[in-house]
């Protein structure tokens, strides 16, 4: 099933998907409804050049639609080579330049950020293997690497039939689309105007 962005300056563009069965590309339904509520959320940080990182990025198409709707750089977090293979097509096809970067490194093994990224990222997008419970382990090397603001959002992905309440997290908000629920996590106690 072709993958297509769904809005913004490069709507329309198909995305390639990983020549594997590793990799669980999200929808574009998904993507545009989880997009839909971030352009509308008070808790969500402002997508207008914000500096977005895609997590267990797969096929790199939530940060490209992330880019699309205007975010100011995307770095995209990759181990597998054959989903390495297709962001890299994907970002030569959509001419990111400067505006994204790929990291080939574990994303529980992420270690410090370095210098060569810039500053840290205000939205973090992850999208796991399903049942694996890789989403907490994540938070907190993220955390411990500096790799995010105080304020960050992190929107992670998990099947319906998982569960997810991380230690010194709170779920803002989640939702199911389809197969696939979206929960919406901000540091520390509940952030205020929730």
């Amino acid at each position: 099933m072709a993958m297509r962005i769904v809005a913004g300056d490069l709507k329309g563009r198909l995305i390639q998907a990983p020549k594997t069965q590793a990799t669980r590309p999200t929808s574009d339904r998904a993507r545009e409804t989880l997009f839909n509520i971030l352009a509308h959320a008070v808790w969500a940080p402002p997508l207008q050049s914000a500096r977005v990182m895609d997590v267990f990025a797969g096929s790199g198409a939530l940060g490209i639609e992330a880019l699309s709707r205007g975010a100011g750089f995307c770095l995209f977090v990759e181990s597998a080579a054959a989903a390495r293979k297709a962001i890299q097509s994907n970002m030569a096809a959509m001419k990111l330049g400067a505006g994204a970067q790929l990291y080939r490194r574990e994303a529980l093994d992420i270690g410090r950020r370095p210098k060569g990224v810039g500053g840290p990222f205000s939205l973090v997008i992850m999208d796991p293997p399903y049942h694996q419970n890789l989403i907490e382990p994540c938070l907190r090397a993220l955390s411990a690497g500096d790799w995010m603001t105080d304020d960050a959002l992190v929107i992670a992905e998990t099947s319906v039939d998982e569960t997810l309440a991380p230690p010194d997290w709170t779920v803002v908000s989640d939702r199911v689309i389809g197969a696939a629920q979206f929960w919406f996590l901000k540091r520390g106690p509940e952030p205020i105007g929730v």
